[in-house]
């Protein structure tokens, strides 16, 4: 049984102990909450490579106890040569979930870890190099990594899919089939990627040898991206979005991610709060929660720019209410709405002085758009699918606009002074795993690690499923299971710890000192501290 960790010199969470492991070392140099994550991204990026990379996207919350956090927004946009006439002349009705076609979204994240150095050194004493933050991710990159279960079931479950697609046998098959579990996976390109941003510094990526590597691959296989949309490219500082409960202060990434979704949840949890989480009641409501936050995400939420109505107007006292109202404690109402899925990971690290990180990393579906480029070893994220080929669509695809992001890192200042950093990767599950740890933590005051462990459910669908109904791990209680049945729920009973139901964490700072952390036995991953 897992128990919650705790230390007082620093902490890092991540879905793969290597990734821990990494940001934990730099934290022992001396280095800071930003440093520990870089270097714990960077080898993530590596030893999960399914699940995120050098081709996707992330977003940041960064922070400390009485001060308001900040986010990068680190994401591409799409091609500029790129549009709905553009695949209509390729007799396309849909953006293609795979292949060259699906790869139309510049890679973010590289950006995003630039704007996180800077802000370290500028605003947080960072003084560890480059190279130091990179090292352990180049190391495992060049000498390989013991192949994940996760990582060999995935390969087989999308094997039909992905076996044809540019780069993808090369890299994950041996003799045809999926490399298998506890097998070496060296990554040699990766690693010389690594070690030429190391030397030349992360904008190379952007507007260097490695952007012109990338670009000119992408253009070989028929991806519409080209130099100038790398060169375009630069990671945006945020403000969080924000709502009150109780005194805590809770925050999440404005559009295009599903923050927003996230919050609504919580707020509406807050106006009809169960009486203990281990309850009917307690799932029962936060499901109801989670259609109506679900129904404005899908109306509204898109690229900023091209937003109908401010994100805050959601989170005004008099919309809460309004949708509260909507919401029965009896009834389950009709579900589905139309459904997103994804493939990400999400790690925090917290530092001595009280310096928090929440951040997530994805590359969309697993292996992304199954692209994998010769001259860099980068696998190509397939974000741009979630972009539709209506001119009507809430997430209409247009040239340079930034596609809708299921990823979104939390974090909370509790009314007590203690600092929250939580998340989880997910999809559609995102949100409401959100919703259960910080709820049966910090609402029904349950153990961290027990919160993160916890039976848990999940409405809609991720990891590439198609069916849209409320998934229950076994774990729970039969009564309990047909409870929900009678208030309407449709009902699927999975596993008792599924993967699909994310990879959870949390790192909690008090105020004297002391952290907390837990991670999830779904993962790969760990609490590691000093």
């Amino acid at each position: 049984m897992l128990h919650t960790k705790r230390s007082y010199n620093g902490m890092v969470v991540a879905p793969h102990h290597l990734a821990a492991e990494a940001g934990l070392s730099v934290l022992k140099e001396g280095g800071n909450a930003i440093e520990a994550m870089i270097a714990a991204a960077s080898t993530i990026a590596v030893v999960y490579p399914h699940m995120n990379g050098l081709g996707g996207d992330s977003f940041w919350l960064i922070g400390r106890a009485g001060a308001q956090p900040v986010g990068i927004r680190a994401c591409g946009r799409a091609a500029q040569g790129v549009s709905r006439q553009w695949y209509k002349e390729r007799g396309l009705t849909a953006i293609p979930g795979r292949g060259p076609q699906s790869a139309i979204t510049v890679f973010g994240t590289v950006d995003g870890w630039q704007k996180a150095f800077d802000m370290s050194r500028m605003q947080h004493d960072g003084k560890l190099p480059l190279q130091r933050l990179l090292e352990e991710a180049k190391h495992y990159a060049q000498h390989g990594v013991p192949v994940s279960r996760t990582l060999h079931n995935n390969a087989v479950k999308k094997l039909d899919e992905l076996r044809d697609v540019p780069g993808f046998a090369e890299t994950y098959l041996l003799n045809g089939a999926p490399v298998p579990v506890a097998s070496r996976l060296r990554q040699t390109r990766i690693a010389e990627t690594l070690g030429r941003l190391a030397e030349a510094g992360l904008s190379d990526f952007y507007r260097g040898d490695i952007a012109r590597s990338i670009t000119q691959d992408l253009e070989r296989v028929g991806s519409p991206l080209h130099l100038a949309d790398f060169e375009q490219h630069e990671a945006a500082v945020v403000e969080p979005l924000s709502i009150e409960i109780d005194g805590h202060k809770v925050f999440n990434m404005p559009p295009p991610t599903q923050g927003l979704a996230s919050l609504i949840i919580l707020a509406l949890y807050n106006r009809m709060k169960a009486k203990s989480s281990n309850s009917v009641e307690h799932i029962h409501t936060l499901v109801e929660a989670t259609k109506a936050a679900f129904r404005v995400r899908n109306t509204y939420v898109t690229d900023p720019d091209y937003m109908r109505t401010p994100p805050h107007d959601f989170l005004t006292d008099a919309a809460i209410t309004k949708m509260a109202q909507s919401i029965s404690l009896e009834r389950a109402a009709p579900w589905p709405d139309p459904p997103q899925n994804g493939d990400t990971v999400w790690l925090a690290a917290t530092d001595k002085s009280g310096l928090s990180v929440s951040f997530i990393q994805s590359i969309y579906w697993e292996f992304g758009s199954g692209v994998i480029l010769p001259g860099t070893g980068i696998t190509c994220q397939n974000r741009g699918t979630s972009f539709e080929l209506s001119e009507t669509a809430t997430n209409a695809l247009e040239p340079g606009r930034l596609p809708f992001h299921t990823i979104q890192p939390a974090m909370a200042e509790l009314n007590d002074g203690r600092l929250m950093a939580y998340g989880t990767m997910g999809g559609e599950g995102q949100p409401q795993t959100q919703a259960a740890v910080f709820t049966k933590h910090v609402v029904h005051g349950n153990d961290l690690q027990s919160s993160v462990t916890a039976p848990r459910w999940l409405l809609g669908r991720t990891w590439g499923e198609s069916s849209t109904n409320l998934k229950l791990e076994s774990r729970f209680a039969s009564q309990l299971i047909g409870a929900l049945a009678a208030q309407g729920h449709e009902i699927e009973v999975v596993g008792e710890f599924e993967e699909m139901m994310g990879h959870a964490g949390a790192i909690v700072h008090h105020p004297d000192g002391l952290l907390e952390g837990a991670s999830d036995p779904r993962s790969d991953g760990a609490v590691a501290a000093c």
